[in-house]
């Protein structure tokens, strides 16, 4: 059984509709998924297309940075206190 869909023809210029279609197989298997799951992330996320996000992006950055410098420390800690004993009593 085949399902019956509605279409909707939107207007486009033509070098944007190929960067589309290259953009789509990438993505998804359907044009109409690729811009659902388009719309749901910008939706979800809150973005907009309009708002600079460059400072919110080397914020979070340095966040990232910070937890790897954590976790780093977290196990230099565990194999100081931990590893490197139970070795040496092996």
């Amino acid at each position: 059984m085949s399902k019956k869909y509605q279409f909707s023809a939107i207007s486009i210029k033509i070098e944007v509709a190929q960067r589309f279609r290259k953009f789509s197989k990438n993505v998804s298997s359907s044009h109409t998924q690729t811009l659902i799951v388009m719309l749901d992330f910008f939706e979800i996320h809150q973005l907009s297309s309009l708002d600079s996000i460059d400072g919110s992006l080397s914020a979070i950055e340095i966040r990232i940075k910070r937890r790897i410098s954590n976790a780093i420390a977290i196990i230099k800690d565990i194999e100081k206190s931990q590893t490197l004993p139970t070795m040496a009593m092996l």
